[in-house]
């Protein structure tokens, strides 16, 4: 089976192009599970109810997060209400929503997404490395294929989570820098790594946000909340190929397309 997975979606111009071309990259490259990091799909911080529906209306199948997931208050009650949208499984406990989803692809296969945060330059979060064992352990042993999306600032800590999940799932992505990777591959015991899928959106700007705002923010101490940038958007990705027999990873290849609406 083929899952794609886009990397931090941000802003309206990330948002519209997935929109417009989620069902033409599932023709192309007859994709059976289409992920998603929503955390900054409403202007750049969180997700809204709306847009998180109409994202899953458009065909994508499951949205992980990260540090963002709950700066937009109305949220909570609806991530506590849908389990495709998933907040870090490492989280307090009684953190509204999960960290684990368990499904259906197209074709029937059963899948397992784990959303995990790192700690390295992040928020406080639980061990996300003890959360992995924790979230396998909640997975029925005959889903096999099953993804991470490991939501930190630093590689090293992502490469450590790709080695650590090493033939246990199908494959290990990070996301939250906004900047793509050029080191995917296969790790021997089968798990497909990259440690950064990218940003969708506005590569006008610094990390899909406004430049002339984020200079104030380094610049001066009364920082202004910066906007998203608008021009030259960008959909970056990961398509992972997968034994759904095993759950070990075939192949990991990265896109990066311009987009014009």
């Amino acid at each position: 089976m083929k899952i794609l997975i886009f990397g931090d979606v941000v802003g309206r111009p990330g948002r519209v192009a997935v929109l417009e071309r989620v069902q033409d990259l599932r023709e192309q490259h007859e994709v059976d599970l289409v992920l998603l990091n929503a955390e900054n799909v409403a202007g750049g911080f969180g997700v809204t109810p709306p847009i998180a529906d109409g994202l899953l209306r458009a065909g994508v199948d499951v949205m992980t997060s990260g540090n963002h997931i709950f700066d937009k208050q109305e949220v909570i009650p609806y991530i506590a209400a849908q389990p495709r949208l998933l907040r870090p499984a490492n989280y307090p406990p009684d953190t509204p929503g999960k960290g684990v989803w368990i499904g259906e692809a197209r074709g029937g296969v059963r899948v397992a997404v784990v959303n995990l945060i790192g700690r390295v330059f992040m928020g406080a979060a639980d061990d996300p490395f003890r959360a992995a064992d924790a979230a396998l352990r909640s997975i029925p042993e005959d889903v096999r294929v099953r993804v991470v999306d490991m939501h930190a600032e630093a590689t090293s800590e992502k490469s450590a989570m790709g080695w650590y999940l090493d033939g246990r799932v199908s494959a290990v992505v990070g996301t939250h820098t906004h900047v793509q990777t050029a080191d995917e591959r296969v790790l021997p015991g089968g798990t497909a790594y990259l440690t950064d899928v990218g940003m969708t959106g506005s590569y006008d700007g610094v990390i899909g946000m406004d430049a002339q705002d984020v200079i104030a923010r380094f610049t001066s101490v009364t920082m202004r909340r910066a906007g998203h940038s608008s021009g030259d958007v960008r959909i970056c990705a990961a398509l992972v190929e997968v034994d759904d027999g095993t759950g070990r990873a075939r192949s990991i290849s990265r896109l990066s397309l311009p987009h014009e609406s």
